[in-house]
């Protein structure tokens, strides 16, 4: 028996200096390697993690689009209405009751103003075609007694050519006709679906975002939770700013072009106001679409005039509108905004164009505010989710009031971050030195 220890413990010990070899030998073979070049690996595997997770994401997020697109819209629908629907709620008004007529009012508006455009359109469309040919014709004149001196049999080859490439590609033409009536069947089921989820978030979505958080762990799941407030009062501030900067924008543009008599002013002015959703680029796309209608019809001395009432449009939205609005609430720079907007165009279109802004001045604000909560607030909010999973409940009033968590933007930055150590304890309670001792800089404390 006594042997058999003695094998065991002489096992053990020589399991123990192999161990021991091992591990002085990597970090012999560790120490070989520069530092710069072993901090570099380290950052490219990790890199390459991410780099992988968001591809999975995205191709996740793809495959589901039917499904995430209409989300991510009732967000910001949501975000837009909510704080009429919390101001009814905090004076008396049933939350469900507030819900009803706020979208009922809302879904009327946007139906009225659809009607009255499209019959503008409808309306306007003769003209634009009438001077659209005069224009052609001007066009074709010019080219002929002009200083080009072309043939009038090359100006006719040219609109033979593209009658049989028209004549020559019907099929796929048809087959994109075919392909618009699918989408049309999409955008309906999408559309309902966006209502549906609009009900509900307007009416409990905050709750809806604690039982969601449950996924997380308990460990970050209070910091997760305040931080996606956070992050959607951003969104409230982003999408109220923004409905104002694209209103300027229509109005602006809309009266100029009127002004000029350019046909089908009303739908380009409606046409600039969706468009102004994309800041930056939207306004500016769509605004050529002006001004490109008013060369065709009105020539080119019109097209100038609209050119720069677009450009002092787009000047007023980009030193004015957008610091003044949405500065405060987003606070991105103008490169972040370019650059995710055309990541967002070149990964999902127009859409993805629509939504990259909101997404990064979501991102922006949760992140921060995961940063600046404290363990405190983290052990108070930890006891806070508590819903059922079939229930529906009510959200209390919020996001009508001018403090509500985010709707001004991300919050500070944590006191070790301040340049100047303001509100930084710089004494350390197991030195016993006196407050009379100099401060510590905040960078120096462990």
């Amino acid at each position: 028996m006594t042997e058999r220890r003695s094998g065991i413990a002489a096992a053990i010990g020589a399991a123990r200096k192999r161990s021991a070899g091992d591990t002085a030998t990597a970090a012999s073979d560790r120490e070989k390697v520069h530092p710069l070049v072993r901090a570099a690996a380290e950052w490219s595997w990790r890199l390459i993690v991410v780099a992988v997770a968001l591809y999975l994401l995205a191709i996740v997020a793809n495959r589901y689009e039917e499904v995430i697109v209409p989300v991510a819209l009732a967000i910001l629908g949501t975000a837009f209405l909510i704080p009429l629907v919390d101001w009814l709620d905090r004076h008396g008004v049933n939350r469900g009751v507030a819900v009803a007529f706020v979208l009922i009012v809302f879904l009327g508006a946007v139906a009225g103003i659809l009607t009255f455009v499209v019959q503008q359109f409808i309306d306007g469309l003769p003209d634009l075609s009438t001077q659209a040919t005069q224009s052609i014709n001007s066009v074709k004149d010019w080219l002929v007694n002009g200083p080009p001196g072309l043939k009038q049999a090359q100006i006719d080859k040219i609109g033979d050519d593209i009658i049989a490439m028209i004549q020559r590609n019907q099929d796929k033409i048809t087959s994109g006709a075919i392909a618009t009536a699918g989408v049309v069947t999409k955008i309906a089921t999408a559309g309902v679906l966006l209502l549906f989820l609009m009900i509900f978030f307007l009416f409990g979505g905050g709750h809806v975002w604690e039982f969601t958080t449950r996924l997380v762990p308990s460990g970050s799941r209070p910091k997760v939770l305040e931080a996606g407030r956070a992050g959607f009062g951003t969104l409230v501030g982003y999408v109220r700013a923004t409905v104002a900067v694209a209103l300027v924008d229509a109005i602006g543009i809309g009266t100029g072009l009127a002004i000029l008599q350019v046909p089908l002013a009303l739908p380009l002015a409606s046409l600039v106001f969706i468009g102004a959703f994309v800041p930056i680029v939207g306004a500016l796309v769509t605004g050529s679409l002006a001004v490109l209608v008013a060369l065709v019809t009105k020539g080119w001395i019109a097209a100038v005039i609209a050119l720069a009432v677009v450009v002092a449009v787009m000047q007023i939205e980009s030193h004015v509108l957008q610091p003044f609005l949405l500065g405060r609430s987003v606070r991105l720079h103008p490169v972040a905004v370019v650059l995710g907007i055309a990541a967002g165009i070149v990964s999902a279109g127009i859409i993805g164009g629509l939504l990259a802004v909101p997404l990064i001045a979501f991102l922006n604000t949760a992140v921060r505010s995961m940063y600046s909560q404290t363990a405190q607030a983290a052990e108070t909010a930890d006891n806070e989710v508590q819903m059922g999973i079939y229930a529906a409940k009510a959200d209390p009033p919020t996001w009508d009031s001018s403090d509500a968590p985010g709707l001004n933007g991300p919050p500070d930055a944590p006191d070790d971050e301040k340049a100047d150590g303001e509100g930084v304890d710089d004494s350390d309670p197991d030195d016993g030195d006196s407050p009379s001792d100099p401060p510590t800089r905040p960078d120096t404390i462990s």
